[in-house]
């Protein structure tokens, strides 16, 4: 988001300390009453001479315990749906910024999830990332990557699985033979890895529309929830 939509002071203050692990990021999307539903955002941020008033709170914040710096996501006008969306540069050292109870969940555990509170937390405008207003169509247009990166992340995990299940049956000695004997298991295995290499198809070539920058929201949503899916039934 820093890197597209930044301006040039924005970039050169906070990319290179991204890069060096200095700065932990975050984005602040989803909240407790609109999940995914980013025309729907509660979290306000209101003009106050040179600086917004932030009151709101967010919650399934992938870094969000350890962040340094938050792409907040919140709404700085009445205007309808995500016409009032703007996404703001908060240092989570600010006063009003506060962190919530650390999720608990099944996977990805190096990487913390929490909830987030922000009360009267007062951000420069000259934090505003992108154009006022502009924040959901933003967030649009860097969701594709981010969705990518979670359906190669599901499908090598797939992979994973099933070669480590291979192995496993090839050993598992069952009924004077081996689990790998059995035509079911052999049936159950082929449909797996038969499911795994068509969706491994659909990642490559979402992956070469993103390097062409022509990967588009629909398509990345598609593969996002297919792969899950597989990664779930493996």
């Amino acid at each position: 988001y820093i890197l597209h939509f930044g301006t040039e002071g924005q970039k050169q203050r906070w990319l290179p300390l991204m890069a060096t692990g200095e700065v932990v990021a975050a984005v602040g999307m989803t909240e407790p009453s609109g999940g995914s539903d980013l025309q729907n955002l509660k979290t306000t941020a209101v003009l106050d001479g040179d600086e917004y008033v932030v009151n709101g709170q967010k919650v399934f914040i992938t870094n969000g315990h350890s962040a340094d710096l938050l792409v907040l996501a919140c709404r700085t006008n009445d205007r309808p749906g995500g016409k009032g969306v703007s996404l703001l540069l908060v240092e989570t050292d600010t006063p009003g910024f506060q962190r919530g109870r650390k999720l608990d969940k099944i996977g990805c555990r190096a990487q913390d999830t929490s909830e987030l509170f922000f009360a009267d937390m007062r951000v420069p405008a000259s934090n505003l990332l992108g154009e006022e207003g502009r924040g959901f169509y933003h967030l649009m247009q860097e969701l594709a990557q981010e969705r990518l990166v979670q359906a190669v992340r599901a499908v090598s995990s797939a992979e994973a699985a099933i070669a480590w299940t291979i192995e496993y049956s090839r050993d598992r000695g069952m009924f004077g033979g081996t689990l790998s004997d059995l035509q079911n298991t052999r049936f159950v295995l082929a449909q797996l890895h038969a499911d795994t290499a068509a969706q491994r198809s659909f990642v490559d070539r979402c992956m070469q529309l993103h390097v062409a920058g022509e990967l588009d929201a629909v398509d990345a949503a598609a593969l996002k929830m297919t792969t899950t899916q597989l990664q779930g039934r493996v």
